[in-house]
């Protein structure tokens, strides 16, 4: 009989209490055996969710205290040498991810096209491996305590070694014999203790492969499938493609494939799929948060069905549902008919055992649901508030997208005007959000104090960020953002077509969870938002200000998406309202303007041939934000964790004055792209890796500025952080920031 599924459940809680474990136990609050307990107390809450709503196949080892692929890499016992010293293993894993005193962080960097981020695998010629954890088996110990089978979820083997990172000149994919059995040792104790399925999570299929790759695939599953117990291998983010033969001929007994992302390939597969292989429809989109059209899903449904008849389907999401808020009940706020067109992680498991009880019974056995459906689809529709003909008609007009005057002369007419020293020194933006400022923003938030109170605290936390950057010695200074929720949540609240949760929380990275916009409608920008902080600043000093924006594409990767135009309309409707903000800026002496874009690599479709026309519109929207300056108006941007070589030229097309790039945890080798293609504009580095709960050393900046200025002119760099340093203290903030300027000085003599 046709079973419904879930691929993986967010672990973060409803109430985010994941969060508040994890930053207990770093603080020295609890210890691990609790950490340990509100783990389990979670795990326990989900599989019950899990079924409780109807799903049958409930999914083990997804939860993670910090990343589901770090925790393959601690299983597979590739730690890191800087690290084999710490003897508690949570305190090592921890230590992976966030780095110690003595030892830098491993890398991070985005999962496929997706606002989390993974920790990366550091592998070496010669790296041993071995079965470190019994994390998998005991998760599904323990659920089957509780009465409940569940099919354990692993990273797989191909896929971990091609998001892997080699320290010396191995290539990871090599490393497959070495660590196929450890796998086996793994899925056969799965085996052993009865587990009837293992999902084997393969992403890679979406993308394009190399013949290593494909290669590897085969040898894996072979190797595999004799020891495991019934695999269910999984795809997606995207369709198999050119991968479909591969994926449907390997040794396994299920294949996952996703119907959100790609419906047009199920006719493929099913033709490729043989005859004694289960397949996982996903037909519920795990990443965003629109109710599903229940009549329109379902017709997918059958069309698996018609093949491989009621035995061989499964109904699922289309990937985890990590991505995905966990429960709509708690949007008590949300008017009505916004709130039925909704459906959060708790809800999609609602609507997989809807489509399956339809198959099961036929669809009068769920006729409620598929009437909740059909109404709030047609709602949808049919919404006045949804459409706006003015929005509309100015993103079809034309604009000009190029500066008034190329980079060089706009470069002379900056440093007339700013008069920097060499190795200028600025941050990427925020401050630290104290406790005394979260609360400050809840009070003024719940009415316990006015606007006037409220904005008299933030005056005050403004000027005295100020006053700390003048003492340091800041070159170009920002005003801290203390006004600010999140980057893009910030901006969404002040433009129109935006709407907003109160729990909508989804993890990032570790205990880092964002709860991103609702791009419902057309947007625009009805008043300005950022002059007033931003002028207030530049009134305290003399030094250059800069002004803090987030980008049209960043904005758009970090939201909910609405999904009935294409995401290029709806990007270049924010560009425009980004422009506005610009000019308005510009009009009130704000000379220096960061246009952030750390989203523009992330949006990058899977597949080669889909770039081009992805970035010509990503890269325009930019330009839009920013082509109606003055030549002596500098204009920043940002980006964090991301490789560049593949998007060089885009970069360069934006044509910011200035690019800031994460570059401190890959010791500079993300440099390596702008050096190798001799990138003509400015570039800030960073040499702080604010992800990290350390100070970095004046000698170890040192030594990544002497690296870059190695293969970048001296003329062209800055001098930065990371990223932003709201979630830092600002003991640490002043420490680091006092080294990050002497050392500039230091390379200015």
């Amino acid at each position: 009989m046709t079973r419904s599924a879930n691929l993986g459940f967010p672990r973060i809680g409803l109430h985010r209490e994941l969060k508040k474990s994890l930053e207990a136990y770093w603080k020295g609050a609890i210890d691990a055996a609790a950490l340990d307990a509100s783990g389990k107390a979670l795990r326990v809450r989900h599989w019950q969710l899990q079924r409780d709503a109807g799903i049958e196949v409930i999914p083990s080892n997804d939860f993670s205290f910090y990343d589901h692929v770090l925790d393959m890499t601690a299983t597979l016992g590739a730690i890191p040498p800087r690290f084999e010293s710490l003897a508690d293993p949570t305190e090592r894993y921890f230590a992976m991810a966030r780095g110690t005193a003595a030892a830098p962080a491993m890398e991070m960097t985005k999962w496929f096209d997706t606002n989390y981020h993974y920790i990366v695998p550091e592998l070496h010629s010669g790296q041993q491996f071995r079965l470190a954890s019994s994390k998998a088996v005991d998760e599904v110990l323990e659920a089957r305590a509780l009465g409940i089978e569940t099919r354990p979820v692993l990273v797989g083997p191909v896929t971990w070694l091609s998001l892997a990172k080699a320290k010396d000149e191995v290539d990871p994919l090599t490393l497959l014999d070495a660590v196929l059995p450890v796998y086996a040792e793994l899925v056969g104790t799965l085996k052993a203790i009865g587990a009837d399925w293992v999902q084997i999570d393969e992403p890679i299929l979406a993308l394009d492969l190399n013949a290593a790759q494909r290669a590897a695939l085969r040898h894996a599953y072979d190797v595999l499938q004799p020891v495991a117990p019934r695999i269910m291998l999984t795809s997606y983010f995207g369709a198999l493609g050119d991968n479909t033969e591969l994926a449907a001929g390997l040794h396994v007994a299920g294949l996952h494939i996703d119907l959100v992302r790609a419906p047009e390939q199920l006719p493929a597969v099913l033709k490729s799929l043989p005859a004694d292989r289960v397949l996982s429809v996903g037909v519920i989109d795990g990443r965003n948060i629109w109710r599903a059209d229940l009549d329109r899903q379902l017709a997918l449904v059958n069309k698996a069905w018609d093949s491989v008849g009621p035995d061989r389907l499964e109904v699922a999401p289309s990937c985890s549902l990590l991505h995905s808020p966990v429960d709509l009940e708690a949007e008590t706020e949300l008017d009505p008919e916004l709130r039925s067109w909704l459906a959060f992680a708790t809800q999609k498991l609602g609507e997989v055992a809807a489509l399956t009880l339809a198959m099961q019974k036929g669809r009068p056995a769920v006729k409620a649901a598929f009437e909740a459906s059909a109404a709030a689809t047609l709602s949808h529709r049919q919404s006045p508030r949804i459409h706006r003909a003015e929005v509309k008609g100015r993103a079809a007009a034309s604009l000009p997208l190029n500066r008034a005057s190329p980079f060089a002369i706009r470069r002379a007419a900056q440093r007339r005007r700013f008069g920097l020293p060499a190795f200028p020194t600025t941050t990427i933006g925020s401050f630290p959000q104290t406790q005394q400022v979260r609360e400050q923003r809840a009070a003024f938030k719940h009415g316990q104090i006015d606007a006037l109170a409220y904005e008299q605290f933030l005056e005050a936390e403004t000027e005295r960020a100020v006053r700390i950057q003048e003492r340091l010695g800041l070159d170009v200074l920002v005003h801290g953002e203390f006004e600010r929720n999140d980057m893009v949540e910030y901006f969404g609240e002040q433009l129109d077509g935006f709407a907003f949760t109160r729990n909508g929380w989804v993890q990032s990275y570790g205990s880092r969870c964002v709860k991103p916009p609702v791009i419902y409608g057309d947007v625009s920008r009805p008043a300005p938002m950022t002059v007033r902080w931003s002028a207030y600043a530049a009134s305290l000093t003399d030094k250059p200000m800069k002004g803090m924006l987030t980008g049209p594409v960043t904005i758009l990767q970090w939201s909910f998406v609405r999904v009935d135009q294409p995401r290029a309309e709806t990007c270049r409707q924010i560009a425009l309202a980004i422009r506005d903000e610009v000019l308005d800026l510009e009009t009130a002496g704000i000379g220096i303007i960061q246009i952030d874009e750390p989203a523009l690599r992330e949006g990058l479709p899977l597949r080669h041939a889909d770039w081009d026309a992805y970035l010509r519109w990503a890269v325009d929207c930019f330009r839009i934000t920013a082509s109606g300056v003055a030549d002596d108006t500098q204009v920043h941007t940002h980006m964090c964790y991301a490789e560049f070589n593949d998007i060089m030229e885009a970069i360069a097309e934006m044509d910011a004055d200035v690019i800031s790039i994460e570059t401190s945890r890959s010791a500079m080798e993300l440099l390596e792209a702008f050096r190798d293609f001799r990138y003509p504009n400015e570039i800030g580095p960073g040499v702080w890796d604010i992800h990290a709960p350390r100070v970095p050393s004046q000698p170890e900046m040192l030594a990544l500025l002497r690296k870059a200025a190695a293969g970048i002119p001296a003329e062209q760099l800055w001098v930065n952080p990371d990223c932003g340093l709201k979630t830092r203290g600002w003991p640490e903030v002043e420490a680091s920031l006092g080294h990050l300027v002497a050392t500039a000085r230091e390379l200015r003599g």
